[in-house]
């Protein structure tokens, strides 16, 4: 089962490209409460809890997620903002926001 965290809001401010090679979103799971986002990097590639990532489709900015679970190889966020219009799909590209 995977937890749910507290919702942070944070603006696309400052990001750049994580050594953490590439991360994609690889599945959206909906429910009532939050949308779950899978990513397909975990633990072993140096990813966290709690980390602020920052999606990106062809280089345009579409929101950003927190890590909330995390196993070997894969990962489970919440979306913490999106922009506006916008909507985070499979294959979108994932970096770790630097504050």
């Amino acid at each position: 089962m995977l937890l749910i965290g507290a919702m942070l809001t944070l603006a696309p401010s400052s990001f750049a490209a994580s050594d953490f090679g590439p991360t994609e979103v690889v599945a959206i799971q909906n429910s009532r409460t939050a949308d779950l986002v899978v990513l397909n990097s975990g633990f072993s590639s140096g990813l966290r809890p709690g980390m602020i990532c920052v999606v990106s489709r062809e280089s345009v900015y579409v929101g950003s997620v927190m890590l909330v679970e995390l196993r070997s190889s894969y990962s489970a966020a919440l979306i913490v903002g999106l922009s506006p219009g916008r909507s985070l799909s499979v294959g979108d590209h994932i970096e770790i926001k630097i504050l």
